[in-house]
């Protein structure tokens, strides 16, 4: 059942139909705050207040703030071994943005993209980048990371040529640029059942993982999980509670 609710809470569907009927649950509140502020503007009329402006935020007023598991533990684990390790420069490919700009501030960072990002900040640097085929040297790379990006690689979606082994061939690159004693981070979406929703991702099985990576070692592996409210990240975890999950996100800390 608990997988059940899972599935139907990612369908496209669902989402839409959910998202409607909380619309126009919210939407007579949301003109009831309009009219009494309107009324209150009157005394201090500081900004002009028409329906011409008008931008509902409907979802927002929630007994807590809500945030995507995925994407804030995985930055935030990352960012923790960066600082812990300390190297000389390090070197993201096509992670979320937020992490190489955060991370910058602390360590010189490079950052590839397909698609490559127009940002300018002091010790980031931002390129384009192929992770098919990445503009490093055999063994060269010190500090490394991928992640929540190879599961999307060579299922078209953002604009990549299709390619059912993109997947193993960009593992393969970041095996092949890091150096000896050097430092991998890769994070994906991870269950017992392996599947893929095209043309989102693949989310693999822990055992997929280790097997591409049967020639670095592992020295960390950490989860965040289907119930990361009650968990949060799961550090140390084991392959049992990976096959355990529907759609959890597994952090991997590799060395050459």
């Amino acid at each position: 059942m608990k997988k059940i609710k899972i599935l139907l809470s990612r369908s496209f569907w669902f989402r839409s139909f959910y998202f409607l009927a909380l619309w126009l649950k919210n939407y007579p509140s949301f003109l009831k705050d309009y009219f009494v502020f309107k009324k209150q503007s009157r005394i201090d009329n500081r900004f002009k207040l028409s329906p011409r402006n008008f931008f509902p935020c409907l979802f927002d007023n929630t007994k807590k703030t809500n945030f995507d598991p995925h994407y804030t533990y995985h930055p935030a684990w990352a960012a923790r071994v960066i600082a812990k390790i300390k190297p000389a420069k390090h070197i993201d490919v096509s992670s979320i943005l937020h992490f190489s700009t955060l991370v910058s501030a602390f360590v010189p960072v490079e950052f590839y993209d397909f698609r490559p990002a127009e940002v300018k900040l002091d010790n980031l640097l931002c390129k384009e980048g192929d992770l098919m085929k990445l503009p490093f040297e055999n063994n060269s790379v010190e500090s490394l990371s991928c992640m929540h990006t190879v599961e999307h690689i060579g299922l078209g979606r953002y604009g990549d040529p299709v390619d059912a082994d993109g997947d193993i061939k960009a593992i393969n690159e970041l095996k092949r640029v890091l150096r000896p004693g050097g430092t991998l981070l890769f994070v994906t979406p991870l269950t017992g059942q392996p599947r893929i929703e095209f043309n989102a991702h693949r989310v693999y099985s822990y055992d997929q993982v280790m097997h591409l990576f049967s020639d670095l070692q592992l020295k960390e592996f950490s989860l965040v999980p289907d119930d990361f409210k009650k968990f949060g990240l799961i550090k140390n975890a084991n392959k049992e509670t990976s096959d355990q999950q529907s759609w959890g996100c597994g952090c991997f800390w590799f060395t050459k």
